[in-house]
């Protein structure tokens, strides 16, 4: 009995003395953490992203140093770039001539005195020389007070995500501020698009006959030139109304006419012609004239020959080969289908509000994209000023260049924008997730290191869209690629804790 006690009191001793040995291990400092400084700095044409070790006097650090072109996102994939470390008027340099990787130079710098400086990276290339800089870098006398600063300057990583440089290369990738500009109301509604006046002819036939068409000249959808020949119409086989017969009756009318003329002016040197009948020659003879030029400029032996009156392409087709056609009556349609016209009706609700839209965003529902009125160069033609009876929908007009192929006749979706004073903080359409009813951002921590935040939306235009709550204006978000890092998230394949790994 008295062993048993003593075993169980000799353990209690070592238990707690191993775990006195914890607590005094966990007091000491991580001597050997691997603490490093992370700069971002932004100009005109480049994004930096440099990961430092701390910079001790007399100690070679490593800058990682990662470049992105603007405003694509993609990587430096060449040219010479001279990192200069600049403290007290002392300067530290090296040049690179190439990428140590794609989009990537390594760098390796002693500093030589301590104190506050910057570093400037001073690019050149097929486009030129450019400079970044970043301010406020700072070298150290001694490792410990190095790493103390590194670590007090750590990112905190709660709800974050690490998306590297690397992969943001191979895709499509922004990011930028949000916009504080006038927001006023949008209305959404669906317009139909059709052709714009004076870009559409509709070609009639001049006369009445049959329409013969050959080598499949009238397909819908196929190109032409202006003055080019279609088809011609004929009446050779019609007893009554024939324009082969007018044609050829005009034609001898004006040849026996001429041929009167001419003998006239011959006899009337002799006087053997009164000055009367001469006259009557003449203008018996401009009559025919005319008649069998007017004739002649539309139609031949074989009937009328119907032509492209501009460049185009076919819209519509009204007629088939061996079809009978009165005069008048419209055989096809060419369009040149360069400007369009949007038309929507509106509910009597907005009628105070039309006057004041002054643009508005197009999405075209087939390929899910959205454009602007300064990419189509678009305009506001009319409102209605009332509405049809039973209707109680005012129809709005709008026209634009048909840049990006719509197709008349389609559906397109149209955010109609009034002008306001009323500002309001926005972000791209593209930048939003939704989960489950909520919706949320990234915000840009580091290039490499991104935080969702969830945030309240108002109205939208289509393009950009309100954030009532959750955001401000100096927090850098994604602007493209937010399903990317969310499936990266998801994936779980990068550790947040784990750094930058090359």
């Amino acid at each position: 009995m008295n062993l048993r006690i003593i075993i169980i009191a000799i353990f209690a001793i070592m238990l707690a003395a191993c775990n006195q040995q914890n607590k005094t291990e966990a007091l000491l400092p991580a001597e050997h953490e691997d603490y490093k400084f992370q700069y971002t700095a932004y100009s005109n044409d480049f994004e930096l992203f440099a990961e430092a070790d701390v910079f001790v006097v007399g100690e070679t650090a490593n800058v990682l140093s990662h470049f992105s072109l603007l405003p694509d996102f993609k990587a430096l994939e060449s040219g010479s770039i001279k990192l200069v470390l600049s403290v007290n008027g002392k300067e530290t340099s090296q040049t690179l001539e190439k990428p140590t990787r794609k989009g990537i130079y390594s760098f390796d710098i002693k500093p030589e005195t301590s104190g506050t400086g910057s570093l400037t990276f001073e690019i050149n290339n097929e486009n030129g020389s450019f400079e970044v800089s970043v301010p406020q870098v700072t070298v150290f006398t001694e490792q410990q007070r190095a790493h103390e600063a590194a670590a007090a300057e750590d990112v905190q990583r709660t709800n974050t995500t690490v998306f590297t440089k690397e992969q943001s290369w191979k895709i499509d990738f922004s990011t930028g501020y949000p916009i504080i500009g006038p927001f006023g109301e949008v209305i959404k509604t669906t317009a139909i698009v059709q052709a714009s006046q004076g870009s559409e002819l509709v070609v009639s036939a001049r006369t009445a006959g049959i329409v013969h068409i050959s080598n499949n000249s009238l397909l819908e959808g196929k190109e032409v030139t202006n003055g080019q020949s279609l088809c011609t119409i004929t009446g050779s086989n019609m007893a009554e109304n024939n324009i082969s017969v007018r044609f050829a009756e005009a034609q001898n009318n004006f040849e026996r006419a001429k041929a009167d003329y001419e003998r006239s002016q011959e006899l009337a040197k002799d006087k053997i012609v009164s000055d009367k009948d001469l006259m009557a020659a003449k203008n018996h003879f401009e009559n025919s004239k005319a008649n069998y030029q007017n004739l002649n400029k539309n139609f031949s032996s074989d009937g009328q020959i119907v032509k492209s009156p501009m460049r185009g392409f076919l819209k519509q087709v009204f007629v088939k080969n061996g079809t009978y056609v009165e005069a008048g009556q419209a055989i096809l349609t060419v369009s040149q289908n360069r400007t369009l016209t949007l038309t929507a009706d509106l509910p009597l609700k907005y009628a105070s509000a039309l006057g004041t839209i002054q643009s508005a965003n197009i999405r075209t529902p087939h390929d899910n994209q959205t454009y602007t009125f300064d990419q189509l160069n678009g305009k506001v033609l009319a409102y209605g000023k009332s509405a049809e009876a039973g209707s109680y929908l005012v129809p709005i007009t709008l026209q634009i260049d048909n840049i990006h192929n719509f197709i008349p006749g389609s559906f397109v979706e149209v955010y109609l924008k009034t002008l306001s004073n009323a500002e309001a903080l926005t972000i791209p359409v593209s930048a939003l997730l939704e989960e489950q009813g909520s919706f949320f951002v990234w915000v840009q921590v580091t290039p490499e290191l991104f935080e969702k935040r969830l945030i309240s939306k108002g109205k939208t235009d289509g393009v950009q869209i309100e954030i009532v709550k959750g955001l401000h204006t100096n927090e850098r978000i994604v602007t493209l690629g937010s399903m990317m890092i969310k499936l990266a998230q998801a994936t779980g394949t990068l550790d947040a804790h784990s750094g930058h790994v090359h």
